[in-house]
This record gives C-alpha cells, sequence and structure tokens, in this order.
C-alpha cells in the first residue's frame, strides 16, 4: 500500500511517473474541486463569493498546517517567484548590504537579489559542498549579512540544507533567513515556525500536488511589518469589502500582500491537494518516498551508474540524481519518455523525484529500462 491513493492519479495508468520535482499529475480531488468552483460561478456569478472566500481560508489553514506555521502568516501568491519578489522588493535596502546565497541555485532563487545590485545590495555565494559550516564561513567573510537565502531542497541533486542549524547561524549574526521550500514542501515534514525560517514560499505544481501557477507564502509574524506591500488593493486592507473606506490601513495578518481578487480556482485546488497530503500524513510520504529513494540508489549502483545525490540521512530529499553510461542524461531521459517513464536530466544527471503514490515496482521499471536502453 501506498499512503496517497493511486486511484487518485489517473496519470499512473500511462507512465511511471517520477518526476515531481518537475511538474506534479494534477489528483482527481483537486481537478473536481476545480471544475466545481468553475461551474459553481459559471450558475450563480458573484453569488458565490462568500462561500468561495471560506473555503479560501479553510486551505489557508491546512497550508499552515503543512508548513508548520499559523494560519495568520501564510499568504497565496502567484508561484515561487512572485513570494521571493515580494521579500526582496519589499524589505529596505541599503547600499553595502549583504545577501548570502548557495552558488548553483535554481535561477528564480537567484535572479530577484542579482536584480537589487542597482541598490548597492551585495550577493555572496556559498561555494561547494551545502554544509553549515560552509554557509557559517561565507557569511563570516564579510559583513554580517541583511539575509541569508537557500532553497531548502537543492532542484538538481536534491541536497537538502539544515533549515534549523542555519537558521541558528543567521540568529547569531542578525541576519534574517529566506527559504525557497518548493522541492521540499509536501514530501518532508515541515516546521518553519519551530526552525526559525522567516520567510518561505513554494508553487502548488511540484510536491504539493497542485495546480501551476498557485503558491503559498510564509511571513514570520514579526518579520510582517519589514516589508513594504507590494501590490495593495481592495483585499490587503483591515477593512477589505468596506468599498466606499478609503483608508489605507493594511491587514494585520501576512493577507496584507495578496492584493486584490484571489485565484480561487487554484486556491480549491491546491486545498484538495493539500489534504490528500495530510490525510496520508507527512511522516508517513516521507517514510515511503525516503525508502523509494533508497531502492534507487541501490539499483542505478548495481548496475554501475554513479549516484549525484548525498547518501546521508541529513542531507537526503525526495530527489535522487544519478549518471550512468556515455548516453547524454537528456537523451536519456528522453528515451525512457517512449516507454512510459517520466524522468527530468538536470545538473548533469539524470533526475528521479517519486511520490506517496509511487511503487517499488515503478522504480525497478526504470532501473531495469535504463540497463536496456545502455545495451
Amino acid at each position: 500500500m501506498t499512503p496517497l491513493p493511486r486511484d487518485q492519479f489517473p496519470a499512473v495508468n500511462r507512465w511511471a511517473y517520477l518526476n515531481h520535482a518537475g511538474i506534479c499529475p494534477l489528483p482527481v480531488s483537486s481537478v473536481e474541486a476545480m471544475h466545481r468552483q468553475a461551474l459553481e460561478v459559471s450558475l450563480d456569478g458573484e453569488f458565490t463569493y462568500a462561500a468561495h472566500s471560506a473555503a479560501i481560508e479553510r486551505v489557508r489553514t491546512s497550508a499552515a498546517t503543512l508548513m508548520g506555521v499559523p494560519s495568520r502568516d501564510v499568504a497565496f501568491v502567484k508561484n515561487t517567484s512572485t513570494g521571493l519578489g515580494f521579500v526582496a522588493n519589499g524589505l529596505d535596502w541599503s547600499p553595502g548590504d549583504r545577501v548570502v546565497i548557495p552558488d548553483f541555485e535554481f535561477p528564480s532563487t537567484l535572479f530577484p537579489w542579482l536584480a537589487l545590485a542597482d541598490r548597492g545590495v551585495v550577493v555572496d555565494r556559498v561555494r561547494g559542498s551545502l554544509t553549515t559550516e560552509a554557509f557559517a564561513e561565507t557569511i563570516a567573510a564579510g559583513p554580517p549579512p541583511k539575509l541569508v537565502v537557500t532553497s531548502w531542497v537543492q532542484f538538481g541533486h536534491g541536497r537538502r540544507v539544515d533549515l534549523a542549524a542555519l537558521s541558528r547561524v543567521c540568529r547569531e549574526v542578525g541576519a534574517l533567513f529566506c527559504v525557497d521550500v518548493i522541492q521540499g514542501l509536501g514530501v518532508i515534514p515541515a516546521r518553519l515556525e519551530e526552525w526559525g525560517v522567516d520567510f518561505a514560499m513554494a508553487d502548488g505544481h511540484k510536491w504539493l500536488l497542485g495546480p501551476q501557477g498557485c503558491g503559498v507564502l510564509y511571513v514570520r509574524e514579526s518579520c510582517l511589518d519589514l516589508l513594504r506591500p507590494l501590490e495593495p488593493g481592495w483585499n490587503s486592507v483591515a477593512h477589505r469589502e468596506e468599498w466606499d473606506n478609503l483608508d489605507y490601513v493594511p491587514d494585520s495578518t501576512a493577507r496584507r500582500l495578496e492584493g486584490g481578487m484571489p485565484n480561487v480556482a487554484g486556491i480549491v485546488g491546491l486545498g484538495a491537494s493539500i489534504e490528500l497530503l495530510l490525510a496520508a500524513g507527512a511522516e508517513e510520504i516521507w517514510s515511503h518516498v525516503d525508502g523509494l529513494c533508497e531502492r534507487i540508489r541501490d539499483g542505478f549502483s548495481e548496475i554501475g551508474a554513479t549516484v549525484l545525490s548525498e547518501p546521508g540521512a541529513a542531507y537526503r530529499s525526495g530527489i535522487v540524481s544519478v549518471r550512468v553510461g556515455d548516453l547524454p542524461m537528456p537523451l536519456l531521459a528522453e528515451r525512457l519518455k517512449a516507454r512510459g517513464i517520466a524522468c527530468s536530466a538536470r545538473s548533469g544527471g539524470l533526475r528521479i523525484s517519486p511520490h506517496g503514490y509511487t511503487t517499488e515496482d515503478e522504480i525497478d521499471r526504470l532501473i531495469v529500462a535504463v540497463r536496456e536502453i545502455l545495451g
């Protein structure tokens, strides 16, 4: 038995789907929730607003539970890049302010800080292995940074950063801590508030099993007033829906960052996916996926592949990256696709990313297929 019900994922009838670090297949419940919301609006228009607003708040609570944060600290955003942009452009910067971030980050996690060069912001990169000690060395190599940024899980080879330990380093030097959690949230249990994260963001279309273009942003309550709202609108003020009240009084919660009309269909779809994850249990999903990843590492080692992902329990994620044979990895991914197996080529390796409905048989099917392709 898999912790996530396979009958929720019609994609299994066409694919051994091992690409959740890319774009996930939607579960039936998410598709039905979005269809139901659209149908209701088609029939009743504005008269659906109250019920849909209440549904959005239920999703906010569910998302907060999954993230391990208070619901008042969660805002809905278009995607991870939007959340990062709200932090990068919402903070007050001075010439010489430092941002410390890993080298070889995903572009969207790096670009918002590089774009601050015209404000005199200095970006220093952590080189090599992303241990807490490596971060600490880079942090100590200059004046105390204003902000430390990292992905929780690196998109290429899947190395996981110890957020609690890195947060302690940030606190020691008075730095804020911002984490792109898109490659971990939904597959690895999260306790972001407890770990000391100040800002975190993720789109729904990977491990959260949700629709594209609908994500979540966490802002620690004590940091909320540090961010200038970039898209203020009727929905971001304390007296929303008082249309004749033109006093600008930002909401006291992270809702102040939401601006205008939310993506209702996307949010209810994301909510249905999160409910699946919560029903299965974060620990159960992670135990299952971690076991599958161990099977991937063992299976590929047996056929002579190089496992690029670090095996240590503290660094593992739902991503395993391997390099095998002389075939270019993008070509190998294409040949696997022709056999009904979905993986991707990233950072010089074949990136494999199962989820809570993936079976051991599908992992074995992948390894047999790679052996046959390489002859």
